[in-house]
């Protein structure tokens, strides 16, 4: 199979984004969370490691739902009815989005910390 050309392999990563945006409400809050993290970035001045922290730990969050989603997709595919062997696959996806998100949290307390108090 023939590679497709690499404008052609980041239009489709920008469209699949795009279709997250669009699609995935879980998506759409924690985007929401990472421009107002950017907003504080600019707001409080942070350091560059600081910045770098942040913004690390807010595109985790964002990737970790895209692979949650993926991964969510992938199992209504193959199984579209009620399976208790997906329901685990699909809740253990959605754990590591949830441990990303805690973790993205607490990464968010140890910085913003000294910049408000």
């Amino acid at each position: 199979m023939k590679k497709p050309l690499i404008h052609k392999s980041f239009l489709h990563a920008f469209r699949g984004i795009f279709l997250m945006v669009l699609t995935e409400r879980n998506f759409q809050i924690e985007l929401a969370a990472f421009f107002i993290n950017l907003f504080f970035i600019f707001y409080f001045n942070l350091s560059g490691t600081d910045t770098a922290l942040v913004l690390m730990a807010s595109v985790a969050v964002l990737s970790a739902e895209i692979f949650n989603t993926a991964i969510e997709r992938i199992c209504d595919i193959i199984q579209p009815d009620f399976d208790k062997r997906i329901g685990f696959i699909k809740d253990i996806s959605a754990g590591a989005v949830l441990l990303m998100a805690a973790g993205a949290v607490v990464v968010g307390i140890i910085v913003y910390w000294k910049y408000l108090f």
